[in-house]
């Protein structure tokens, strides 16, 4: 009999956020890209913890404090006495999108997988169904924690986890170190069931010419399920020898683009963790990046999660 909630863990960063508003004030939150979606997977009754380091101050108090209230279990949270989370700063462009300068060399989850009690991330991620993360997750790891998660991660799958990733690549949190980034994206690769990129992402560091390209180059590493998001074009989904586009159901025009990307991460997991067909979940993950969009920042406001 299928679980009614299955356990996944989300694996990453939680920044501090400060957004500027229309009135020119700064309003605070926090959020992260593997943080949003693993809030997403709450929301739609996936039993998921958040895997992160934080320090024992009250911003992060806040941080821990929002995870308990929107479901996402913190057990896998380490507090670090004496460090700071990152912080953001976020404007917002007329045009939707925003633009983010942050502080985050010294932030704690720098050093997840080599603080004394990481072996504790190893144990949650190695009893999950799921694991999920992010290029970005990659980009805060040194050779050596990447070393300590790629060996759990094999672990994990070993014991029957499968593994989601969404490459996500953002130049700057690798410091504009393309080979690097590509010999990490290699090698995690090689250890990933469940691929989530994003075309233009691929395009910029693969320079892959189409999501045809994308699907091929992803397959060659033996993933199995590989789901390419282009904007507001069709989703190319390839499962099992058999490539289907799935198209946005409606085109929005975004209030803000934040997290559309996260939000289609989580619809997607959460369909196929309750058992519906790549296609049917694509579809989903549609409707779901479509409701983020329509509201300013990354968590649409529960009141209005819950109309849709």
């Amino acid at each position: 009999m299928r679980e009614q909630k299955p356990r996944a863990v989300c694996v990453g960063e939680v920044l501090i956020e400060l957004a500027r508003g229309a009135d020119g004030r700064f309003a605070l939150s926090c959020g992260g890209d593997t943080f949003n979606t693993a809030v997403y997977l709450a929301r739609a009754g996936v039993d998921v913890a958040f895997a992160t380091a934080v320090g024992a101050d009250p911003y992060s108090d806040s941080i821990v404090a929002l995870a308990a209230a929107e479901g996402v279990s913190e057990h896998l949270i380490l507090r670090v006495p004496g460090r700071l989370p990152g912080l953001c700063l976020i404007e917002n462009g007329p045009d939707g999108k925003r633009s983010f300068q942050s502080w985050r060399e010294g932030a704690p989850v720098r050093d997840l997988f080599e603080l004394p009690d990481w072996t504790r991330i190893a144990e949650g991620l190695i009893l999950a169904r799921l694991i999920y993360f992010t290029g970005i997750t990659l980009s805060l790891f040194s050779n050596n924690g990447l070393g300590r998660l790629l060996a759990v991660l094999e672990v994990a799958r070993a014991q029957g986890a499968k593994v989601a990733f969404d490459g996500n690549f953002r130049p700057r949190g690798w410091n504009g170190d393309l080979a690097r980034t590509r010999t990490v994206f290699i090698e995690t690769l090689k250890r990933v069931d469940i691929a989530l990129p994003t075309f233009d992402d691929e395009a910029v560091l693969w320079g892959d010419p189409s999501p045809e390209t994308t699907v091929a180059r992803l397959q060659a590493f033996g993933i199995g399920e590989i789901v390419v998001k282009n904007g507001p074009n069709s989703a190319l989904v390839a499962v099992a020898g058999a490539v289907e586009f799935v198209p946005v159901p409606e085109v929005v025009v975004p209030v803000d683009a934040t997290a559309a990307g996260d939000g289609f991460n989580a619809g997607y997991l959460a369909a196929r963790l309750d058992g519906r067909d790549p296609a049917q979940a694509a579809g989903a993950a549609h409707r779901l990046a479509g409701d983020v969009i329509r509201h300013p920042g990354a968590l649409v406001p529960r009141a209005s999660a819950a109309m849709h």
